[in-house]
This record gives structure tokens, C-alpha cells and sequence, in this order.
């Protein structure tokens, strides 16, 4: 599991997301998706705006924590997608 620390970042610098995002150039709707851990892929250009202007470090952004139940190897699961087989039926 990937976690976002944005709102803790902001709350110690008293910083608003609307004030980050005029500082980052990235629009307030994708802060908003950072601030509440639900940003679906996390783009490298926002990664290093937005540890820039919190002169943050990327591990102090952004936390790996291993999952209880592994998602790869024997436990990979494949999502459907478009004309791609899941494996089902096979």
C-alpha cells in the first residue's frame, strides 16, 4: 500500500491546498485527489513541485508499507481490461 502524508505536510506548514496548488502549478483538484489518498497514478513532475515548494523529501510525501495479502507473483491478480483476458475460462 502506497500512503500520501500531503495533508500532514500541509497541516505542520499551515499551508492551504489552494495555496499549494498556486506555488505547484498542479491543478487544486489533483491536490485534492494527493490530500485524501486517492489519486489513482502519481506523476513524477508533481512528486518534485510538490516536495520543492514543502522542501520535503519523496519519503517524507510518499510511504511503502507492504500489504497483508500480496497482489504479485502466485497472488497476481489481472483486471480486466478492455480485450485482455483475466485468466477466467481459459
Amino acid at each position: 500500500m502506497i500512503r500520501i502524508h500531503l495533508s500532514k505536510l500541509l497541516g505542520e506548514r499551515r499551508m492551504t491546498q489552494k495555496r499549494l496548488s498556486e506555488l505547484t502549478g498542479i491543478r487544486r483538484n489533483a491536490i485534492n485527489e494527493w490530500y485524501h489518498e486517492i489519486v489513482v497514478s502519481l506523476k513524477v513532475e508533481h512528486i518534485d513541485r510538490i516536495c520543492e515548494v514543502l522542501d520535503c523529501s519523496v519519503e517524507e510525501l510518499i510511504e511503502y508499507i507492504p500489504d497483508k495479502v500480496p497482489k504479485t507473483g502466485k497472488h497476481l491478480v489481472i483486471e480486466e481490461h478492455g480485450n485482455r483476458k483475466t485468466g477466467k475460462g481459459q
